[in-house]
C-alpha cells in the first residue's frame, strides 16, 4: 500500500492531467464555428437554373445553412423595384428550385422578396449573408442599376446584412461552374470578415477558349468603357488571354478576369 501522502499526490497529479485534456469552451468554438447562415434570391425567377446551381453548392457544406426566398417569376432589369404596400401583403406561396430544394416564392420584384424573407421568414439578426443570384448574364458597368440581382442585393443592405450579387456570362448551353466556383471561393475567403450593410458585386465570364483568368477587385466601368459596343457582352469571352484586367468590371470581365465590385447600397442620382 502506498503511504497516504504519495496516493494523494498520484491522485492530484491524475486530476490534473485529466482536466487538461478536456478541451476549454476556446478551443470547441474553434474546431466548431457557428454556420453561415445565407439567404439566397435572384431575378431570373426561382425555377431559373442559376439560383439553384449556387443553392446546391452552398447546401453542400455542413457548416452552411440556406435559406431560398425568390421570384415567382423572372424579373430581370428591375433594378431595385418594389411593390407598394406592406411586405407582409405579398402572395407567396411554398415551392422548391429546380433541383428540389424548398423555397418561398414571391409574387413581385427581386427587392420584394427580400423584404418579405426578412419580415416573416428569418429576422434580419438572423442572416449573415445574403447571396442574390446566380444571374443569367453579366451585370457590369451601366447595367448594375438594371439589375434585379443588384436590386435584391441592394434592399438586404439597406437593412444592415451584407449582400453578394453574382452573375455569369451568357452561353449556351447554361453552365454556372464557374460563377458557382468563384462564389463558393468568395464565401470562404470572406465569411468571418462580412461587413454589415454593404453591397459586392461579381461578375463571371463564360469563356470559349482558356479559363477565367482569376478574381479582382475594380470599380464599375461606364458605356466607355466597351471597345466594341455593349454586344460584348452577348456571348462568350476569350480567356486565353495575357493582357491586364483593366480598371473597371466592363474591361476585366472582357479580359477574362471575374470582376469584383463594391458598389453603393443606393443607386447614384
Amino acid at each position: 500500500m502506498l503511504p497516504r501522502p504519495t496516493a494523494l499526490a498520484l491522485l492530484l497529479g491524475l486530476g490534473f492531467v485529466l482536466l487538461a485534456s478536456v478541451p476549454s469552451p476556446a478551443h470547441a468554438a474553434k474546431r466548431k464555428p457557428a454556420p453561415l447562415r445565407v439567404l439566397v434570391s435572384n431575378d431570373d425567377g426561382v425555377k431559373a437554373p442559376g439560383i439553384d446551381a449556387i443553392v446546391r453548392a452552398l447546401s453542400a457544406r455542413k457548416d452552411v445553412v440556406v435559406t431560398v426566398v425568390a421570384p415567382l417569376e423572372n424579373q430581370s432589369g428591375t433594378g431595385g423595384k418594389t411593390t407598394p404596400g406592406a411586405a407582409a401583403a405579398l402572395t407567396v406561396k411554398k415551392t422548391t428550385t429546380k433541383s428540389g430544394f424548398k423555397a418561398i416564392a414571391v409574387t413581385g420584384f427581386p427587392a420584394d422578396s427580400i423584404r418579405y424573407a426578412l419580415a416573416k421568414v428569418v429576422k434580419p439578426a438572423q442572416v449573415d449573408l445574403v447571396v442574390s443570384g446566380i444571374n443569367d448574364g453579366a451585370n457590369v458597368g451601366p447595367f448594375v442599376n438594371l439589375s434585379g440581382t443588384v436590386g435584391a442585393a441592394r434592399a438586404a443592405a439597406q437593412r444592415g446584412i451584407p449582400a453578394l450579387a453574382t452573375s455569369q456570362g451568357l452561353s449556351d448551353p447554361k453552365d454556372f461552374a464557374g460563377s458557382v466556383a468563384q462564389t463558393m471561393a468568395w464565401v470562404a475567403k470572406n465569411r468571418a470578415k462580412l461587413k454589415r450593410g454593404t453591397v459586392q458585386n461579381l461578375n463571371v465570364p463564360t469563356c470559349t477558349t482558356g479559363t477565367v483568368r482569376g478574381t479582382v477587385s475594380v470599380r464599375s466601368g461606364t458605356i466607355a468603357s466597351f471597345p466594341a459596343g455593349v454586344n460584348a457582352l452577348l456571348g462568350p469571352v476569350d480567356c486565353d488571354q495575357t493582357g491586364p484586367a483593366g480598371p473597371d468590371d466592363v474591361t476585366a470581365y472582357l479580359a477574362g478576369y471575374a470582376g469584383l465590385t463594391k458598389i453603393p447600397t443606393v443607386p447614384a442620382a
